[in-house]
């Protein structure tokens, strides 16, 4: 997968603003649940409509930022946790097994 290493405020309101679709996937590197969520999700990834732009944001090095994308989007956080952006709103949020590529891209194609 393409993923974009989320690491800064800007990014963040970037995807805020931006229109069309944003991935953004929320990972420990720290917990076993996380990576294998992870490895599920890249697994099946390839089903994500390539006009999606992924962004991976590490939780551990990047905490405070973590915490802004849960108030940003209105969101409890989560670890694994993923959210697909619509417009600058968060209309999907998973975590744990509940992540699915499937999921994300049949909201994208409704």
């Amino acid at each position: 997968m393409n993923w974009i290493q989320l690491t800064s405020q800007q990014q963040l309101a970037d995807i805020k603003s931006a229109t069309g679709y944003s991935v953004i996937f929320k990972h420990s590197t720290r917990c076993s649940v996380s990576m294998m969520a992870k490895r599920t999700f890249e697994r099946d990834g390839d089903i994500i409509p390539q006009d999606a732009t992924l962004y991976f944001l590490d939780l551990i090095a990047y905490r405070d930022l973590s915490n802004q994308v849960a108030e940003m989007f209105e969101v409890q956080h989560q670890s694994p946790q993923i959210l697909l952006i619509k417009n600058g709103k968060c209309i999907l949020e998973s975590s744990h097994s509940d992540i699915s590529a499937d999921e994300i891209a049949e909201t994208m194609a409704a």
